[in-house]
């Protein structure tokens, strides 16, 4: 294949972002469909420019095996959320947050929650399957907007799967930039900070404007909660379990795995006649919820393998979209010229985040939008006199908190279908990782938190 030209691939990016934009923004469209039609243009494309078959399906395997292990995890979390719902685990929150929380203050409490459970999980994807969906149904039931609701949930899990030295996403951006763990955690709260308190106050106003819940409503779903599900102390059981694993450091799919039996074990133990048919019926089409409320039932209806294959058919064709960007090196390309020629910190801060961003949008995977501008960035960082810690950082800030803002993206998609909002419905109320790039930019013009370099670095 003829060497691809940097005009050549930015316009390649151009015409992919505005096929994509118009179709899934304007026209509100399913993205698979877009994304299945850029794949056949983008074949058309390398064929004549002397691509072999084998190039392309190349390129597709290799995209698609980047998430192999997340598209694992996504099932078992499609199974973990049905046997929740049927052994009353998310029944059971959902109670006593109604007795805990006032639906005058739920919003940023939401918030807070999820913040708290991300950083001691780690793990942004289990905080919103959990928890989340547990807040996100005591929401509903106060009228609340299930936009700003998940907007929330997504703030707190992205804030706490940021800043946890648990997290995948944490852990790469410092091993690509060549930073220590914990030093670039903390030289993250120069931009993190700054967001989580903006993010807080906004979630403030917005949930003081909200509809509040009458005593009357909650007493009412409190009581549909008991009447159908087994609300217990032993609820506690698999939370308290899958913190102790996040402690341990097991990975998550062991530590799934272990969840879902344990919680399998519950139901058997609360009705000894469940038979194992009607449970791996449970565990594959998600748990059906029958009580007489209609809105009671709309939110616990949810759950199992079959929910999530919505999000691995996205994920997968966007994945192959994006590993045949990478096979003919159209993005590659169309970054070089950018790092030739950043010369002060600012622009050069800003450029990084441009760029992850981009990766977020044309590639869809949060790790990518970490390694490939870390990787080609790395030695202009070095070149000007800035420290790993500050790479580190915006690789964070641009990379793998903008994922759930992509609908086509990993983690967009995972949120939308869990929650059930659309990424463009509560995408203006996340406002964690709408403002992260935000202050990093400002700390890049500014020098505020701007590591430089040492003898010691």
């Amino acid at each position: 294949m003829k060497k691809v030209r940097f005009g050549e691939a930015l316009t390649i990016l151009i015409i992919m972002l505005i096929i994509l934009g118009t179709a899934v923004i304007h026209f509100g469209l399913s993205p698979q469909i877009p994304v299945l039609f850029t794949i056949a243009l983008l074949i058309f494309w390398a064929r004549l420019r002397g691509a072999s078959w084998e190039d392309v399906h190349q390129g597709i395997t290799e995209g698609i095996s980047t998430a192999i292990i997340p598209i694992f995890i996504f099932i078992l979390i499609g199974a973990l959320i049905a046997v929740w719902i049927q052994a009353g685990i998310i029944p059971a929150i959902m109670v006593v947050g109604f007795k805990l929380i006032s639906s005058r203050f739920f919003i940023p409490s939401t918030f807070i929650v999820c913040s708290l459970v991300g950083l001691s999980i780690g793990s942004g994807f289990t905080t919103i399957s959990t928890i989340g969906i547990a807040l996100f149904g005591m929401g509903m039931a106060m009228n609340l907007n299930p936009a700003l609701i998940a907007g929330a949930i997504i703030s707190g899990a992205v804030f706490g799967d940021k800043m946890s030295p648990l997290s995948d996403s944490t852990n790469l951006a410092s091993a690509i930039a060549g930073s220590d763990l914990f030093a670039h955690i903390k030289n993250m709260m120069w931009s993190t900070i700054p967001s989580f308190i903006v993010s807080l106050v906004l979630f403030w106003v917005l949930g003081n404007s909200s509809n509040q819940m009458s005593a009357a409503k909650i007493a009412h779903t409190t009581a549909i909660l008991n009447q159908h599900f087994v609300i217990s102390w032993w609820a506690l059981l698999p939370i308290i379990l899958m913190f102790a694993c996040a402690w341990k450091h097991i990975p998550a799919i062991p530590t799934l795995f272990i969840n879902i039996l344990v919680t399998v074990g519950m139901i058997f133990f609360q009705n000894p006649h469940e038979s194992l048919k009607s449970l791996t019926t449970l565990i594959s089409e998600g748990f059906v919820a029958h009580t007489s409320d209609a809105a009671v039932n709309a939110l616990l209806s949810r759950g199992g393998i079959t929910s999530m294959m919505a999000t691995v058919s996205l994920i997968i064709v966007t994945l192959s979209l994006g590993g045949i960007l990478m096979k003919f090196n159209v993005v590659q390309v169309a970054m070089e010229p950018l790092v030739k020629h950043l010369r002060k910190p600012g622009p050069l801060v800003t450029t990084t985040i441009l760029s992850g961003i981009g990766i977020n949008l044309f590639v869809g995977e949060q790790y990518l939008s970490v390694i490939l501008p870390g990787k080609a960035f790395k030695p202009a960082f070095s070149r000007i006199g800035l420290a790993p810690l500050a790479l580190s950082r915006v690789l964070e800030d641009g990379g793998s908190v903008i994922n759930y803002l992509i609908p086509w993206g990993v983690a967009g998609s995972f949120a939308a279908s869990t929650l059930g909002v659309p990424v463009l419905h509560f995408l203006p109320f996340a406002f964690f990782s709408l403002f992260s790039p935000v202050f990093s930019i400002l700390s890049g013009f500014t020098g505020i938190g701007l590591k430089k370099s040492t003898p010691q670095n």
